[in-house]
């Protein structure tokens, strides 16, 4: 049963994020969604606690010994020519030092024809970013938390320009086996170029997520509660698509209300026979539906889905995301027990 302290402790988490001044971000490849299983849950989760080796690079407290000697290696389509991906490996040393997790994310942004500024054709050049990940987790002593965090190494080349970063993600787990509750909350991307691409020092994508999920007593499923986004609350935008004109000419902007915005810092997800050999996911991304769907025209932006079999020590998981009318993306992914 859902207990009053749960929702407490969830709000808090939520409340505890701090504002982030806008502005223009690098490395934001490090916050795609490159595993199955998450895009199939619509994104970001921080509650997953189980075998999924790929959790620990959203929320580095998710660590855990039944991750041991799982590999992992995922590949999408994104847009265009370009592809993206991860691989994560997680290894148990002993049950007092406890378990270590290596990952790594890319995205290659295909081939691009270059000009000159007199429109002059100058050959061709591609564009690739990765990232190297080391983590650990530490569950606190006599309590159900767990707490993480990942190191980052970055690279970026973008034509003739170069980059290097470093990195790390924080998180933090309440496991409430009982109830079967899992309450998480983690600030991902807290770091700084080491060399710029071009002498002016740009900050990274940091992103605050929180997010609670449980399992159903006596129902085969798991639902999950996501809030992204939060170290900036107003996140909205008007569509000027959906801007209205009256006789006279005046041109009346969308207005995003309070509760429209709130609801892009939301994403839902239920997972049916979870755990189990073959299980069905889907998600729902309020904002990825409020930002790209077309007015007037049903395009189902923001839904996810996907689902995993697993056959002896294989396990293979895909998922289909809805963007647009005119794009949509599918992971695959394969996870294999080395034990």
């Amino acid at each position: 049963m859902f207990k009053n302290r749960y929702l407490l402790i969830f709000l808090l988490a939520a409340t505890a994020s701090f504002g982030q001044i806008g502005g223009k971000y690098t490395y934001q490849f490090l916050n795609l969604v490159t595993s199955p299983r998450q895009a199939a849950l619509g994104g970001k989760l921080v509650t997953l606690y189980d075998y999924d080796v790929n959790q620990a690079i959203y929320n580095p407290a998710t660590i855990n010994p039944e991750m041991s000697n799982q590999l992992s290696a995922n590949y999408g389509s994104y847009f265009g020519e370009v592809t993206y991906g991860t691989a994560a490996y997680a290894y148990t040393y002993d049950r007092h030092v406890q378990t270590f997790h290596m990952g790594v994310n890319y995205v290659n942004y295909g081939d691009f024809e270059g000009y000159d500024e007199m429109g002059t054709k100058t050959g061709t050049f591609s564009g690739s970013e990765i990232a190297l990940s080391f983590g650990y987790a530490y569950n606190i002593p006599y309590t159900d938390i767990h707490i993480g965090a990942n190191a980052k190494l970055i690279s970026s080349t973008l034509e003739s320009y170069n980059s290097i970063g470093a990195a790390v993600d924080i998180g933090g787990i309440y496991i409430d086996e009982d109830n079967d509750i899992n309450i998480g909350l983690a600030v991902r991307n807290i770091g700084t170029q080491l060399t710029t691409y071009a002498g002016t020092n740009e900050p990274l994508p940091l992103e605050v997520i929180a997010g609670i999920s449980q399992e159903v007593e006596n129902v085969p499923i798991r639902w999950h509660v996501t809030l992204e986004n939060l170290q900036q609350w107003n996140i909205a935008f008007s569509n000027p698509n959906r801007a209205t004109e009256d006789l006279e000419g005046n041109v009346t902007k969308e207005k995003v209300s309070f509760f429209n915005n709130a609801l892009r810092h939301v994403i839902l997800g239920a997972e049916l026979f979870p755990g189990k050999s073959f299980n069905i996911r889907a998600g729902y991304n309020f904002r990825r539906s409020a930002e790209l769907s077309i007015t007037d025209k049903r395009s189902f932006s923001g839904i996810s889905a996907g689902f995993s079999v697993r056959f002896n020590k294989l396990r293979f998981d895909y998922s289909y995301s809805r963007y647009t009318l005119a794009a949509s993306t599918s992971l695959f992914g394969v996870m294999i027990n080395l034990q």
